[in-house]
């Protein structure tokens, strides 16, 4: 199936988010009186160290009690006739694959299921490809069963099309294990689109493939990958009345990184904070590491590093630690961070912090929610942070 890029009006973009948004008219699936139609598309934020990801998807199930078990009533299913093996790679910068749709009672909704089909002999439904590596089975098996569970609340409303659209971050969802297989341990969250907008910009050709992330108080609340051409699009984006507006942070390969500071997010709107004609350029950077462990193993920790410069810490990159070893690496910029605020005249002009240059503080979550921070000084060297739980 070939995926559709969306964007109308307040329209999408898994780094990673379940979309929803109601338009008039259900087409030619008129619903019945007190009934709605929803229809469920798929996007995806980038991945770390992969070529493809791909899972096959053949059937949705939303409920409107949250906490419904899997035999329980209330159950409505979208089916993917036939199922459908999508590549989430293919899915950034606001492109979207449509899976299905179907009519439903009007109301409020709390639970979806993404339920996706199992590997079957030599056939992989789900799997992974390393850059440099060959396809490989992607491990999941409540997927296959029960599916993933999604706690959102959206509304169906009568004679009205509601597009639900899952997102995954296939970045912080695949989770290598040490004798060489992957676990896919999803990590998908909810935006309502009606209330959301969108940020984009430019990057020069030689920056394409850069990480680039909305950040709210240094959590990455979207994220994308820059193109071939260097464009970006970071979309949906929630307009938040608390929140406010984003930090748009730029890690590219051999590169400092770039922060634009206060970018505003507007619902049903756009915001450029730099163009072709004036894309941001940022200074050469050496590239050091940040590895080590944590353990036990059972920890299944999840680890970004962060930086501070302009009074926030920022996410700069993030990682698993190997369910199998413990072990994680991180491949972060020893540059000074080039930081500006944004402004509506372009180009935004971006001052390097020379004080946090290699400065980082690595933070560990296990799987129960414990924390643990180091920092890490990769200014002259590599550096070298174990974790233990």
């Amino acid at each position: 199936m070939a995926p559709t890029n969306i964007y109308a009006g307040i329209a999408l973009g898994l780094g990673g988010a379940v979309l929803l948004v109601a338009c008039g008219g259900g087409g030619d699936d008129t619903p019945a009186p007190g009934t709605g139609t929803l229809r469920v598309q798929m996007t995806d934020a980038p991945a770390c160290g992969y070529d493809h990801v791909y899972v096959t998807v053949n059937r949705v199930r939303v409920n409107g009690n949250q906490d419904a078990a899997d035999d329980g009533s209330g159950w409505v299913d979208i089916p993917v006739s036939p199922a459908q093996r999508i590549d989430l790679l293919s899915l950034t910068n606001g492109v979207l694959a449509t899976l299905g749709q179907t009519a439903l009672p009007a109301g409020n909704y709390q639970q979806i299921r993404l339920v996706l089909s199992p590997n079957t002999g030599n056939s992989m439904a789900n799997s992974v490809v390393p850059t440099g590596g060959t396809e490989t089975a992607l491990d999941t098996p409540s997927a296959t069963q029960s599916g993933y569970k999604i706690i959102r609340p959206f509304t169906v409303a009568p004679d009205t099309l509601t597009d639900l659209v899952l997102d995954f971050d296939a970045c912080k969802s695949v989770v290598p294990r040490g004798n060489g297989g992957y676990n896919l341990k999803p990590v998908v969250t909810a935006i309502p689109v009606v209330v959301s907008g969108r940020v984009t910009g430019a990057l020069t050709p030689a920056e394409a493939g850069a990480a680039v992330y909305a950040e709210r108080g240094g959590v990455v609340v979207k994220s994308t990958v820059a193109d071939a051409n260097g464009n970006f699009v970071l979309s949906p984006i929630e307009q938040s009345s608390t929140a406010g507006n984003v930090d748009v942070v730029i890690v590219p390969v051999g590169r400092a990184t770039g922060i634009v500071r206060t970018v505003p997010v507007v619902a049903g709107s756009n915001t450029v904070v730099s163009t072709a004609g004036a894309p941001i350029d940022l200074p050469a950077s050496t590239m050091r590491t940040v590895s080590g462990t944590v353990l036990p193993v059972s920890a299944q920790a999840s680890l970004r590093a962060l930086q501070s410069t302009a009074g926030q810490a920022f996410t700069i990159s993030t990682s698993f630690a190997n369910v199998t070893t413990g072990a994680y690496s991180m491949s972060l910029p020893a540059a000074a961070p080039m930081v500006g605020v944004y402004s509506t005249t372009l180009p935004i002009p971006l001052a390097a912090n020379g004080a946090a240059a290699g400065k980082y503080t690595v933070e560990a979550t296990s799987i129960n929610g414990q924390v643990q921070t180091q920092a890490a000084d990769i200014s002259a060297t590599n550096a070298v942070n174990n974790f233990a739980f």
